[in-house]
């Protein structure tokens, strides 16, 4: 009888966690995209518009980390759009494009090309992204505590 305690004292020894242990410095980091313009579709896009209207769909993002797979933003009408993704690789330049219908007069595939804000800074258009040919987009850099610079 005297194998079952000495079973249950070799758990708890190897279960308890090691003295002096940290945790592992972050790797990924959380952004919020914003992306201030309107909700409904503007009345005034010329016909000339319409291919790149359908194409665009809902409003969204492609960014860099995720292969530039599509991502719908939440509407928060009636003058912006958001989404927070939680898998942002830190000290590592980052892109995306965000492509909204009523840009469709402005670009042909609906790229935005200003009034983007990742975690309250606000982005310049800065770089090129892939979609329909290079497309506009955004870079920047995220540090572990969420700070946001411009390469």
């Amino acid at each position: 009888m005297q194998a079952r305690p000495l079973l249950i004292a070799v758990g708890l020894i190897v279960a308890a966690p090691a003295c002096g242990s940290s945790t592992a410095p972050s790797t990924e980091a959380t952004v919020r995209v914003v992306f201030m313009g309107p909700t409904a579709r503007r009345a005034d896009l010329p016909p000339s518009a319409q291919a790149c209207v359908s194409g665009v769909g809902t409003t969204h993002i492609h960014p860099s980390w995720r292969n530039f797979a599509a991502s719908p933003l939440q509407a928060f009408p009636p003058d912006r759009y958001e989404i927070t993704l939680d898998d942002a690789p830190v000290n590592t330049r980052l892109s995306f494009r965000v492509n909204d219908q009523n840009s469709c007069d402005e670009n042909p595939t609906g790229a935005v090309t200003r009034n983007i804000f990742v975690n309250n800074v606000r982005l310049v258009q800065n770089t090129t992204t892939p979609g329909t040919g290079d497309e506009p987009g955004y870079a920047f850099v995220i540090a572990a505590d969420g700070t946001i610079s411009q390469p």
